[in-house]
């Protein structure tokens, strides 16, 4: 299974999203640390959950990046995180 399917996989059985993506940066991070822009080595994830009303912004971050640990310690570099509850504006 991919990287960015098993965060999907996680992030829908965790927060019952209404919104959800997950995508795949790497080719914007080529020449990074060494990476070459293949792969999954950088994911942007948008997220809309009632789990997350009630929650900042480090709070609902820390909630996600606990579930990904896995996924870090097999080479994931970088996550990036737009999290919100219902009813709140997002740029996406």
């Amino acid at each position: 299974m991919s990287v960015k399917s098993s965060i999907a996989e996680k992030l829908e059985a965790a927060f019952s999203p209404e919104r959800l993506e997950v995508i795949n940066e790497s080719h914007l991070h080529a020449g990074h640390h060494g990476h070459d822009g293949a792969g999954e080595t950088h994911l942007r994830v948008r997220i809309v959950s009632a789990a997350f009303a009630g929650m900042g912004r480090v709070a609902r971050h820390r909630a996600i990046n606990d579930l990904v640990t896995a996924e870090f310690d097999a080479g994931l570099h970088a996550l990036a995180v737009e999290a919100a509850a219902p009813g709140e504006p997002t740029r996406w």
